[in-house]
């Protein structure tokens, strides 16, 4: 009898000729994919806090911009100030 791609159906347990998998191969399946969902979730931690350091990076640029602009204005606005004056 054969399966849908004309391969030969091998019953399930069936250690005749090596294509089913035995309680050793699933065992060590399991362990990789336990240790891929482990390097995931690592990842997933190091990506959050690069995130959170990235937010925290560009408030402070933001902060350090506004400053910057309100000392240059602040500056411009006197220097105006000075120029209108008459010399003494």
């Amino acid at each position: 009898m054969s399966g849908p791609n004309a391969e030969p159906q091998v019953p399930v347990g069936d250690d005749g000729d090596g294509d089913s998998f035995g309680e050793e191969e699933y065992a060590a399946i399991n362990s990789m994919l336990d240790q891929i969902n482990s390097c995931l979730d690592h990842l997933e931690e190091k990506n959050d806090y690069l995130h959170a350091c990235l937010k925290e990076l560009l408030e402070s640029n933001r902060q350090t911009r506004l400053e910057f602009q309100q000392q240059s204005e602040q500056q411009n606005m006197e220097a105006d100030v000075q120029g209108s004056q008459p010399p003494n």
